[in-house]
């Protein structure tokens, strides 16, 4: 579709309202990181090992990159609705197995069978580019992702609350609730907005090389992949170091933890406002610099030794606004380099994230140990952000090259 669709909300007859398409988006961020503040807790209920119970947040990060690389093509020729729809409710199943897991071992298998919710995040964004051309695309990517932002700022904090008031298990039921909600609202509003494929699945699976052989989707893509994965570094190892270094309660590390959705909430007002005056080109860079920057800032003073809870949580709030910048557009600019693609593009670019943040997540807890302090974490996020950097100037270069 190239004009703004008709819409009506709770009409599956038309393609659905932006409400519905932030409220899955948010889901899936909160499927992610309600549970965070718990860990240490979760550590000392299933009586294991710290590193073993982060691999929770790991596991799930993996399975979810290899769902995504699956969802794309079978969401191609089968369409957004009945995708969504099957996605949720197999999270809500694997949501009851995480609740009454009897060992850290079955925990997490079910945890990983949770992150069939990136069919939320995945097909959001696929259905906005099935609506909208490139640059509104961005644009409204930015405001769908917007509840992405707003999740992780206020998941932890209520993830806290629920844990210190009723014990971990209340994180999981609140997705229960929220998963249900979701489904309804799916089952209600969300009308079809792919036109699907005559070709067999097998056919959808082999145009994936038609996306690998482009440089410029690799550029988004990568682009996107280590601007995110500062983030995603930051989820593995935030709360060792708010709890072990600062020693921070379960309900304050709720608080700090959100730091870096204002910066998102932020990042993607601006994606909303000025995707379209400026391109996303632009607004790309210009996060990937944002983030960057913060976090050289970041290592400059812990290096220095003036370095500080709040230091440590303030400057991940240019984390947030870089990310915020980013990803909507380099999402829009992996989508419309093969518009006919636009949901295996997005299942394949946003596996490349989620594959990356499953391992910089991984290798975030495992170089955080006694004594180490927040050094090896924060810059671990640096190096990560400054790939992300060099990804979109090598954007730049191709687009240079097309346009001679």
């Amino acid at each position: 579709m190239t004009d703004a669709p008709q819409i009506r909300f709770f009409d599956r007859t038309t393609p659905p309202h932006i409400s519905t398409l932030v409220l899955i988006s948010g889901i899936s961020a909160l499927a992610m990181n309600i549970f965070l503040p718990s860990l240490p807790g979760m550590t000392a209920h299933f009586d294991t090992d710290y590193r073993l119970m982060q691999l929770s947040v790991a596991f799930f990060l993996a399975v979810n990159a290899i769902i995504q690389i699956l969802i794309g093509p079978i969401s191609d020729k089968f369409g957004r609705r009945p995708v969504l729809i099957w996605g949720l409710v197999l999270f809500l199943i694997a949501t009851l197995g995480c609740i009454f897991s009897p060992s850290v071992e079955i925990f997490l298998f079910f945890r990983m069978a949770q992150a069939v919710i990136t069919v939320a995040m995945v097909l959001s964004r696929a259905a906005v580019r099935d609506m909208y051309p490139q640059d509104r695309a961005a644009s409204m990517i930015g405001y769908v992702t917007m509840g992405m932002a707003i999740v992780p700022m206020i998941g932890p904090a209520i993830g806290g609350l629920l844990d210190e008031v009723f014990g971990w298990q209340a994180n999981f039921w609140m997705l229960m609730l929220v998963g249900f909600v979701c489904l309804w609202f799916v089952w209600a509003d969300h009308g079809e907005t792919a036109y699907t494929s005559g070709k067999s699945l097998l056919e959808q699976f082999q145009e994936y090389p038609e996306l690998l052989m482009s440089p410029r989707f690799w550029g988004y893509a990568m682009a996107s992949a280590f601007t995110a994965g500062s983030f995603f570094a930051y989820l593995g190892g935030a709360p060792y170091v708010g709890t072990e270094v600062f020693g921070l309660a379960t309900a304050q590390l709720g608080i700090f933890f959100g730091a870096p959705a204002i910066g998102y909430i932020f990042g993607n007002f601006l994606s909303g406002r000025y995707s379209v005056r400026f391109g996303i080109n632009r607004m790309v860079l210009w996060g990937c610099l944002i983030n960057a920057s913060g976090l050289f800032l970041s290592l400059i003073i812990f290096l220095i030794g003036f370095g500080t809870v709040y230091s440590f949580f303030g400057f991940t709030v240019f984390v947030g606004i870089g990310n915020g910048m980013t990803l909507p557009n380099a999402t829009s600019g992996m989508l419309s380099v093969r518009p006919h693609l636009a949901g295996t593009a997005s299942g394949l670019g946003g596996a490349l994230m989620i594959g990356g943040g499953a391992a910089l997540s991984a290798l975030a807890g495992a170089l955080l140990a006694p004594g180490t302090g927040t050094l090896p974490l924060v810059f671990l996020m640096f190096t990560t952000s400054l790939f992300g950097v060099i990804a979109m100037f090598a954007v730049l270069w191709r687009e240079q090259q097309l346009t001679r």
